[in-house]
This record gives structure tokens, C-alpha cells and sequence, in this order.
């Protein structure tokens, strides 16, 4: 498992789910319930084909939040930048962004 890396120039920053951020925790907290019913299937020895089914649904669900939040950093984050670019004459910030959804996208796709 990989190491959940954050940056202190994030704490106060107003981020591009910041919006949504009740839908995303009601939507997270669902899948929780989720992931604990799957727990118990197993607890309660329940027939294998049918865990999995739950697995792929609480899968489908991640994947579900993971888009939405990359959307939102596309659609927040990199054009923040690139509109700060404009702004600066500076195209760092946009490719620092521009790479960051890249490297997203890649972690989604393994």
C-alpha cells in the first residue's frame, strides 16, 4: 500500500471538492457501511461468488468518488493554474498541475 502523501501548503487551501464535500463524506461513509457488510459476509462464511459481488460494487463506488475528485482538480486545480499562468507569464504552476493529475490518473489505472 502506498504512502498518503500531503503538503503543508495544503492545510486552509480551499480545494476543487470543497463544494461537494458533505456529497463526498455521505458517499464515502456509504461505501464504509459497505466495506463492513463485506466483513461480515465473510464472518458469516456467506458463499464467495456473492462477497465478491460486494467487492466489485464497493470498487466501482471508489472509482466513482476517484473520477469525481479528479474531475474536480482538473476542473478546479489545473485551471486555477493555468489561468495563473496567464496571469504570470508563468507556465510552472500549470505543468506542476498538469503532472500532478497525471500521476493521479497513473495511481487510478494500476
Amino acid at each position: 500500500m502506498e504512502a498518503v502523501v500531503s503538503t503543508p501548503l495544503d492545510e486552509g487551501a480551499i480545494h476543487g471538492y470543497t463544494a461537494d464535500k458533505a456529497a463526498y463524506k455521505r458517499r464515502l461513509n456509504r461505501i464504509e457501511g459497505q466495506v463492513r457488510g463485506i466483513a461480515r459476509m465473510i464472518e458469516d462464511d456467506k458463499y464467495c461468488v456473492d462477497v465478491l459481488t460486494q467487492i466489485s460494487a464497493v470498487t466501482k463506488a471508489l472509482h466513482a468518488v476517484s473520477i469525481g475528485l479528479l474531475e474536480e482538480h482538473i476542473s478546479h486545480c489545473v485551471v486555477g493554474a493555468a489561468n495563473e499562468s496567464v496571469a504570470t507569464g508563468d507556465p510552472a504552476a500549470v505543468q506542476d498541475k498538469v503532472r500532478e493529475a497525471s500521476e493521479a490518473i497513473s495511481r487510478l489505472l494500476r
